[in-house]
């Protein structure tokens, strides 16, 4: 592979060489045609180190995906791509499995918890610097449900209104992931949640406009997954809660809308 410099901005084919793009980036990236066949990739013995690494990003992709579905409504408040960075996550999870071979080994997430809690969604300007207060957190893991009590709110020190929006509100979400496993021994090679049910559940709980120029008194938020979720919890679930600011402005008709990317999240409870 190489990028081409210089006038060079087009892109397809020429001859053997292909010319391409790639997201966030404005570099034309050149590489030949060819390599491997699929056939060969999937059969040829010379392939199978390959094999087993591609089997174990698959389960990484897979706890991407549950932790996206976690999250809930809070991924619309990300500023920047948070799937890639948790298939990353998930690489390195699995590599913390030394009591099995790469290609069978488990991605177990309920050991190493302390990977999520305090993950932001942003980067620009995280959650702490925005809202700054405290709130107290109450989670009941049995029964699958929080609390979460936000302390007075003087808007004029506590919010950072980077836009200078007239309301704002907060959203909670309570997510849970399993841990993924797959079964190399037999015709199924991809990985599977050790508790399908609950990879990816989430119940997230939208408060109330309020206005950004205001003192707002302590409230309290609660949340709480299907209750028939409550039989399938195990020790290969980890229960993750979020807290989100956004802030809106009135839209058509006089409803009070979101504007997007006007706010921050991030998980503040990983159990």
């Amino acid at each position: 592979m190489a990028i081409a410099k210089g006038i060079i901005q087009m892109t397809g084919s020429v001859g053997n060489l292909s010319f391409y793009t790639i997201a966030g980036s404005d570099k034309v990236i050149v590489r030949t045609k060819g390599g491997a066949s699929k056939k060969q990739i999937a059969k040829a013995p010379e392939f199978e180190k390959l094999r087993k690494h591609q089997s174990e990003w698959g389960g990484c992709v897979q706890f991407s995906q549950g932790m996206r579905k976690a999250i809930g409504e809070l991924y619309r408040l990300a500023d920047y791509n948070l799937s890639p960075v948790w298939t990353g996550m998930g690489k390195n999870l699995i590599k913390l499995d030394t009591e099995r071979e790469t290609g069978a080994r488990w991605l177990l997430t309920s050991q190493h918890k302390e990977a999520l809690e305090g993950f932001s969604f942003n980067r620009n300007y995280p959650l702490n610097n925005v809202l700054r207060v405290f709130p107290h957190i109450e989670v009941n893991r049995e029964n699958l449900q929080a609390t979460v009590t936000i302390p007075r709110i003087n808007t004029e020190n506590d919010l950072l209104n980077i836009q200078k929006l007239p309301y704002f509100r907060l959203i909670i979400c309570l997510g849970t992931v399993s841990d993924l496993r797959n079964y190399p021994d037999s015709s199924y090679k991809d990985y599977f949640p050790l508790v399908y049910e609950l990879h990816g559940a989430s119940q997230s709980t939208v408060g109330v406009w309020h206005s950004a120029n205001d003192i707002l008194p302590e409230h309290t938020l609660t949340v709480r997954l299907d209750e028939n979720l409550n039989s399938y919890m195990t020790n290969d679930v980890t229960v993750l809660l979020s807290i989100g600011i956004e802030f809106g402005k009135v839209g058509f008709g006089g409803e009070i809308t979101e504007v997007k990317h006007a706010g921050c999240g991030k998980i503040v409870y990983c159990r």
